[in-house]
């Protein structure tokens, strides 16, 4: 697949790193010397110097013969720009980055694809929405939904109390018969190794494990392993970035009760202004007495989004020091990810794994209607929807030549969630959730085209 990245920075590079790795046809555009150079002779890829709006740059990037463009500059006015351009010099399908989120709302009354963009994309919103929906599964720590919450992929850390400690996946399924999941991948405790569990796979304690499971199979869950669901109505928030201040907003509108904490007093007495149902703290929130004065202990979830990492992941050790249920950090170095349950800190989010996860489903075969990469584990969830034509399509899921290092999690029909297992007949119109190791995505893929 040929494909064209404008922009240079975290986002396109990490972006450009992932496709590298899987030996796609990958041009960077940017006019950052020091940028271009570094990937250069980090990644496999064609790299060009100059303005990505320039129609001359555009076309020595062979723009007409591209199967994808991805805008994801720090201007949305130049991604939109450089998708526009493209689309119309021959680019099959664009992307553009944008950090108004009042485009994504109105996109469809709007008609972006009138213009050349197929698809918006918002890191913020995206990072906005992952922390609400952690907040909602208060006891896990990672979660993503596919169809409205028709099923829901769930990542927890196993304790020594869970009834599965101990036991295989089959002599589970034999106690609870009326479980409805399916686990989907394994980290052993203090490993980098990810293990598509089998039915003779033992749950041991300190596991990281992923689940697929529907609505009500979330409060089996929860019994089964221990975790307790906790009411989470206080939230501070550490930051007042585009991510704190779409988060606040959406929390309020949720009916949480929101503090945020803002450094600059400018910014801090416009967010008062736009979100007038938010408390602000006009103040240094790496300041602990700051906090404490402002009743972190009393707080049911903390929230760090500053732009600094190692602020966010100290004041989320703070805040967890102090007694606070659920602390989520934003953090930019992916290394950090692998240090998240050590140091004790429930959740990381990362802004460029978010979008990458949103643009990865574009540059898969068959037809992917979402895709998430799982925390600090090498697999893949993707969700395809079954044409008639798939190899797949009316047939029995035993039957199907999957390869061992991927398994399927469930299947949404007509809108309602199945934990589909071995008999179960695949249909055209189905949308299969699958969960894959790198090795076997190309297999995969084939089986849906």
């Amino acid at each position: 697949m040929k494909i064209i990245i404008a922009g240079a920075g975290e986002v396109g590079f990490h972006l450009a790193k992932l496709l590298s790795f899987e030996s796609q046809d990958i041009t960077l555009i940017d006019t950052n010397r020091e940028s271009l150079a570094y990937a250069d002779t980090h990644l496999d890829i064609r790299v060009v110097r100059g303005d990505a709006t320039s129609i001359s740059v555009l076309k020595d990037s062979k723009v007409d013969n591209t199967d994808l463009v991805i805008a994801v500059t720090s201007s949305e006015t130049t991604n939109i720009t450089v998708c526009v351009l493209s689309k119309q010099l021959g680019a099959k399908r664009t992307i553009a980055r944008i950090s108004n989120t009042e485009f994504i709302d109105n996109k469809d009354e709007v008609g972006f694809t009138k213009f050349g963009i197929d698809e918006l994309i918002s890191p913020e919103s995206l990072a906005a929405n992952e922390i609400e929906l952690l907040l909602n599964q208060s006891a896990f720590n990672d979660t993503y939904q596919f169809e409205e919450g028709a099923l829901t992929m769930i990542g927890l850390s196993l304790s020594r109390t869970a009834v599965f400690v101990g036991k295989t996946v089959k002599e589970v399924g034999q106690l609870y018969p009326e479980l409805k999941y399916v686990p989907i991948a394994i980290q052993r405790y203090g490993t980098q190794y990810t293990l598509i569990p089998r039915g003779d796979t033992q749950f041991k304690e300190g596991d990281q494990v992923y689940f697929i499971t529907t609505e009500a199979g979330v409060e089996h869950i929860y019994k089964l392993t221990g975790k307790v669901r906790q009411e989470i109505k206080n939230v501070m928030i550490l930051g007042g970035s585009n991510i704190g201040r779409k988060t606040a907003r959406d929390l309020c509108k949720s009916s949480f009760n929101v503090k945020l904490i803002e450094n600059d007093k400018n910014k801090a007495f416009e967010i008062a202004d736009d979100i007038p149902s938010c408390l602000v703290i006009n103040g240094d929130g790496r300041n602990v007495e700051l906090l404490q004065e402002e009743s972190i202990q009393e707080m049911d979830a903390f929230i760090s989004v500053t732009g600094n990492s190692e602020t966010n992941i100290m004041s989320c050790l703070v805040a967890k020091s102090k007694g606070v249920k659920k602390a989520i950090a934003l953090v930019e170095n992916m290394d950090y990810f692998q240090l998240s349950h050590s140091i004790g800190i429930d959740t990381l989010i990362n802004k460029k794994l978010l979008a990458a996860n949103n643009i990865f489903r574009y540059v898969r075969k068959g037809e992917v209607v979402a895709m998430t990469k799982l925390n600090n584990m090498n697999a893949e969830l993707l969700e395809f929807i079954v044409s008639p034509t798939s190899k797949v399509c009316n047939m029995i899921i035993k039957e199907i030549d999957f390869p061992r290092s991927a398994v399927i999690g469930g299947v949404v029909r007509n809108g309602e969630g199945i934990i589909a297992l071995g008999d179960f007949k695949i249909a055209s119109g189905d949308r299969i959730v699958v969960c894959c190791l790198p090795q076997s995505i190309t297999k995969v893929e084939k089986l849906f085209v």
